[in-house]
């Protein structure tokens, strides 16, 4: 029961087990949860987007260790927290959700530095993780910079 309870939130409700793209596919809960919490104070926002993270640091652990295999495809939790992290404190609006959504998984696949440095040494959950944090931090600042020129 325990490990499929983990490997639902790492896989992002199964979604993460999509043959093509599943990361793509997993950010896709981080869009409804970022809508789901629009229009909260700040604090509720950035409340939600921290435990999302927890757990996904735990998950991503636990999964992986249960693979042996470290950031497996199918893990996408991490995703979700770096897209939260990147939408964080931003109106929910169709053109900012995708905006987001574009640059967060542009910068996901290119890990520019210290992203791909995270992912390539720190192991567990952390590690798991790490990346994608730093993936929304690029993103959200090039998000909020692109709708301020705009």
């Amino acid at each position: 029961m325990r490990n499929n309870i983990i490997k639902f939130l790492a896989t992002g409700t199964y979604l993460g087990c999509v043959p093509l793209a599943p990361g793509t596919f997993g950010t896709l809960w981080g869009v409804a949860i970022a809508w789901a919490i629009s229009g909260t104070p700040l604090y509720i926002q950035s409340v939600v987007t921290l435990a999302v993270a927890l757990v996904s640091i735990y998950a991503a652990g636990e999964y992986t260790r249960s693979l042996g295999r470290h950031d497996h495809p199918s893990i996408v939790c991490d995703e979700i927290s770096g897209y939260l992290l990147a939408f964080l404190a931003l109106p929910f609006t169709f053109f900012n959700a995708t905006l987001v959504f574009i640059l967060f998984r542009i910068f996901d696949i290119l890990k520019p530095y210290p992203a791909g440095l995270l992912d390539k040494r720190v192991k567990g959950g952390i590690g798991v993780v790490a990346d994608d944090l730093a993936a929304g931090i690029y993103a959200g600042i090039s998000a909020r910079l692109a709708i301020w020129l705009l």
